[in-house]
């Protein structure tokens, strides 16, 4: 049985939308939508539409779903007629609001408890966000998805979640015959043509050929929107895995075993190519500038291209 009211708070309006389309699908069946549920913005529907929608007894649905999203102002210009209706909600009808912020003190929140759901939404920290796409994985796909294929999903496309919870939902159709998401799934599509692409802008880096580096990282932006947002965390994937190499090459390790434990399977031979011009100490201080460059872009005080440019060129030189 759900609850008859949920409010879903927060400032990160992409976290809260998304975490309200996650209950809307708990909530309503697809094939029930059209007559089942009804979405406005607050700003847009006048309370009495929503009691209407709310008490009007389902068709051909076991409930009617109303979601108010923005409803900050909705609230405060309604509360009045809201209360009356958390005293006595309808049985067959779900109340969904979305808002900035939710006061304890008020009487709407203390009535909230007795007949519904406070889901507060905050961004996680970047330790949290494994557990996150692993519950989210189950919870909307009934998907298994394991902590390193997590850990690389972070890595190439950022900790904006938004972003991740769309990579999973691809990946969930990519591998529903598998039952499982794993780091196989994610390489190959999420990771595939960020990884090349940031490939092939080391290796005119490291070729001397800075024309060509720059080339090849602004064809990165030019065929994947989300590069301002993944860029970086590409980049960081592929120096991580030269790094890794170079020093199990130092301990002794042979390539074929390098190759086999970090799964190098194409461009094998341009991968240790690669590895020859550069040193273990050369690839900390990539892995360090970048790390710096990822600081200043999420702080505000970088364009990610700019900045991506900026090390390329001093990089190649």
């Amino acid at each position: 049985m759900s609850e008859q009211i949920y409010v879903i708070a927060g400032k990160d309006e992409p976290l809260v939308n998304a975490r309200c389309q996650e209950l809307v699908n708990r909530l309503v069946d697809p094939e029930d939508r059209m007559t089942g549920l009804l979405s406005a913005e607050g700003a847009q529907i006048p309370i009495s539409d929503v009691l209407d929608e709310l008490r009007t007894a389902p068709f051909l649905t076991g409930r009617r779903v109303v979601v108010v999203k923005g409803a900050d102002d909705f609230v405060s210009k309604n509360r009045p007629a809201l209360e009356k209706y958390f005293d006595k909600p309808c049985p067959t009808g779900v109340l969904v609001l979305t808002v900035s912020s939710w006061p304890k003190q008020t009487k709407l929140a203390k009535k909230l408890p007795k007949v519904g759901t406070l889901i507060e939404v905050s961004p996680p920290k970047r330790h949290e966000l494994p557990r996150y796409l692993i519950e989210y994985a189950q919870r909307t796909s009934k998907m298994k998805l394991d902590r390193p294929a997590a850990e690389m999903l972070i890595e190439l496309v950022g900790e904006d979640l938004t972003l991740l919870y769309n990579e999973i939902d691809k990946l969930a159709l990519f591998a529903r015959d598998e039952k499982a998401i794993t780091s196989r799934h994610v390489e190959a599509l999420a990771g595939h043509n960020r990884i090349f692409g940031a490939f092939e802008v080391i290796e005119a880096m490291l070729a001397g050929q800075p024309l060509q580096a720059i080339r090849r990282l602004r064809n990165m932006f030019e065929e994947d929107k989300s590069a301002e947002y993944t860029v970086v965390g590409a980049f960081a994937y592929h120096l991580r895995r030269m790094f890794s190499a170079k020093a199990m090459l130092q301990k002794g390790a042979g390539p074929g075993d390098v190759a086999g434990k970090l799964r190098i399977w194409n461009n094998k031979d341009r991968f240790f190519a690669q590895l020859r011009q550069t040193s273990l100490e050369q690839l900390g201080k990539y892995l360090e500038q970048l790390a710096a460059i990822d600081y200043a872009v999420k702080t505000g005080q970088a364009k990610t291209q700019v900045a991506m440019e900026q090390l390329v060129l001093q990089l190649a030189g």
